[in-house]
């Protein structure tokens, strides 16, 4: 009698067991923008692809609109591992490190292409690894365009901003770059701005034109300036000991998978760039200011001081790859 108690308890905990190890990998993915913007649309391209490719193995839950975190916040969760992947703005990292402020400088990158070639060369890829001893691996950057800057008053000239209060991201360069124009600075959650902007508590932003559409910033800023002038972006993180501590195979059919969806939505970026654009341009509430070159370089000259103060923090080896990068398509 006591030996079949013994081979029936032995039996079922061997079946808990096969059932504890069969339950799939559960990632949580927190970002702040639209499911309607490309990092929207490439989470949840991520979450449609990983649940075909591992199905029982590894399922997906991605929260939009900082349901979940805000940026800043989402660093300290994926280090508790309440969240395995998020996607921040390259400017939010300023706050762990300055590796990255690079990326904020006023007209240190040509244009999108000149970054893209910048983020696939190998000194570009690199820059994936620099959060390594905050305990945070990047895995991918995912592209969102060049800034334009709005604004409840026409911003032709730099010296229009004079006075003005404008929404920044946390970045000092930001911050330097505001100040060099005149303006005053406050540094929101992407969250918060289309309530500030709502209630007039600030006066001007710059962003993307995937986020100025989708978050429908042009209600309450009736003019964009095309200055183009940094690039907005984003890195794909995860925290190290979680990735670390998948099974092989898992992590390897994960990071093919984030490969292919960073690749599909990288690829048809500049098209949808330019159906952003047309979209607040077709909604009538707000007047596009394209700049002459004339008037780009009277920005460029005025922003010029930004550059001189930080170009000495940031590695001369990606200062280096970055002028070959704009060289690249000329």
């Amino acid at each position: 009698m006591k030996t079949r108690i013994m081979l029936s308890f032995v039996i079922l905990w061997s079946l808990a067991l096969t059932a504890t190890s069969a339950e799939p990998i559960h990632i949580r993915f927190s970002h702040v923008v639209s499911e309607q913007t490309p990092k929207g649309n490439a989470a949840n391209r991520f979450k449609q692809l990983v649940e075909q490719k591992l199905a029982g193995k590894v399922t997906v839950e991605v929260f939009p609109r900082a349901t979940l975190y805000d940026d800043d916040p989402v660093l300290l969760a994926l280090a508790r591992n309440d969240v395995q992947l998020a996607a921040p703005s390259l400017s939010k990292f300023s706050t762990i490190t300055k590796s990255l402020e690079f990326y904020d400088l006023p007209f240190l990158f040509d244009d999108l292409a000149a970054v893209e070639r910048f983020q696939n060369s190998a000194t570009g890829q690199r820059q994936l690894d620099s959060l390594g001893d905050k305990g945070i691996k990047g895995l991918a950057y995912w592209r969102n365009g060049m800034r334009v800057i709005s604004a409840d008053r026409p911003l032709r000239a730099p010296t229009d901003a004079r006075g003005l209060l404008f929404r920044i991201e946390p970045s000092e360069v930001i911050e330097e770059q505001y100040r060099q124009l005149g303006a005053t600075t406050i540094r929101l959650p992407f969250a918060h701005v289309r309530d500030a902007l709502g209630r007039g508590l600030v006066k001007g932003q710059e962003n993307s034109w995937a986020n100025i559409y989708s978050q429908n910033f042009d209600r309450w800023q009736p003019y964009i300036t095309e200055t183009n002038h940094s690039f907005q972006g984003y890195m794909v993180i995860t925290g190290s000991a979680f990735w670390n501590g998948l099974p092989a195979d898992i992590r390897r059919e994960l990071e093919a998978i984030l490969a292919q969806v960073t690749d599909e939505m990288n690829g048809v970026l500049a098209e949808r760039i330019g159906e952003y654009r047309q979209g607040v341009i077709d909604r009538g509430k707000a007047q596009v200011i394209t700049l002459t070159d004339q008037e780009r370089n009277a920005w460029r000259q005025a922003l010029a001081p930004v550059g001189e103060k930080f170009k000495s923090q940031i590695d001369p080896v990606v200062l280096a790859a970055i002028r070959e990068a704009n060289a690249g398509g000329k």
